[in-house]
């Protein structure tokens, strides 16, 4: 007999973090815990607020459900919880967790016996020219090879003069930067700042407008002089007929996975799958989740066997954040299995 509860949790972040949505000082988590014959397992439900499609005032009550009617099983559950991505993620990595020898190694492989890192993109938040500049040089001393950098927070010309003076000491070869729009483009813009944007050798942007807008997304994709890669377009849409036809209608350069969001594990497979059968390229991203969302989806990510930079650096933001093995060095994340876990801040015993 298994039980299940759940605990709420807020991350402070170091900095307060920009987005074209805004600065962020703080994210709200939620655990599920499973207990069955004396062990435990812990997943990380967390949802976006803003930005999750099941940001909706039930979420607790739908998560206080998933608790009561744990003995549906796995696989009852998540057909239940289409709707709530983040609590399908969540109950798959407790799951897992409360089936693994140690309540952390859920997908065991190289990654894990700390014997091969996962490649990562260095994340530069949004702010102004002189912080953007010092968090690429910082990045660059880290050892990343590839950068991320949000835009559409500052004026297009500063972020454009921005990218000039990167690619005045650092041509394509020594970095490979991606830039995220968060929809920041409208329609109208979007092709003519994509073309001053491609002078700068970057590899893709993500997202440049607004997702819903399947035709105008469609037209830049076919037109664009720089790869697209579509993220937020996932986001609330779950069946694999919507799959497919989103893929067919846009046909993007790329997509970009972050399981938390787009219906856990299960859900981003078959995205994987969906897009491979179209020839289009796939990197999975963190939603800042804690590190024990960041290690489940990491080692899952791992399995996939992408040769991609992935977007999974993301936890080192936060000041209360669990103390785990997860290091990033070298512009890349490793599992140093000599480290232990801490998640006293949890009063859970794992």
């Amino acid at each position: 007999m298994i039980k299940a509860t759940f605990k709420h949790y807020t991350l402070n972040f170091k900095n307060p973090s920009g987005t074209s949505r805004g600065i962020l000082k703080t994210k709200d988590t939620w655990f599920v815990i499973l207990e069955k014959d004396g062990k435990t397992g812990l997943g990380e439900c967390g949802m976006f607020k803003g930005l999750s499609i099941d940001d909706r005032p039930d979420f607790e009550n739908k998560l206080q459900w998933t608790c009561n009617n744990i003995s549906l099983g796995l696989e009852t559950l998540l057909n239940e919880l289409v709707e709530f991505p983040s609590i399908q993620i969540g109950l798959e990595m407790a799951f897992k967790s409360l089936e693994s020898h140690d309540g952390f190694n859920l997908f065991s492989s190289e990654f894990t016996k700390n014997q091969s890192p996962i490649p990562i993109n260095g994340l530069i938040w949004m702010g102004d020219k002189a912080f953007m500049k010092q968090q690429i040089k910082d990045k660059l001393n880290a050892g990343f090879s590839c950068i991320k950098m949000k835009i559409g927070a500052i004026d297009f010309s500063s972020e454009i003069e921005l990218l000039k003076s990167i690619r005045q000491e650092f041509s394509a070869n020594d970095i490979e930067l991606r830039v995220d729009a968060n929809g920041a483009f409208s329609p109208q813009e979007a092709l003519e700042k994509l073309k001053r944007l491609s002078h700068f050798d970057l590899h893709s942007i993500e997202q440049p407008i607004k997702q819903g807008q399947w035709n105008d997304m469609a037209r830049l994709c076919e037109s664009t002089p720089l790869s697209i890669a579509l993220d937020e377009e996932l986001i609330g849409v779950f069946s694999e007929e919507k799959k497919k036809a989103l893929l067919s209608s846009i046909n993007p350069q790329y997509i970009i996975l972050k399981p938390t969001l787009v219906g856990g594990f299960k859900g981003s497979e078959q995205w994987i799958e969906l897009a491979e059968q179209q020839h289009i390229k796939w990197w999975v991203t963190s939603a800042l989740e804690s590190n024990i969302g960041l290690n489940a989806i990491a080692q899952w990510t791992y399995t996939l066997n992408s040769e991609l930079p992935q977007g999974l650096g993301t936890g080192s933001l936060f000041t209360n954040n669990f103390d785990s093995p997860l290091v990033v060095k070298n512009g890349t994340l490793q599992y140093e299995n000599n480290r232990d876990w801490n998640t006293s801040f949890l009063d859970i015993k794992i």
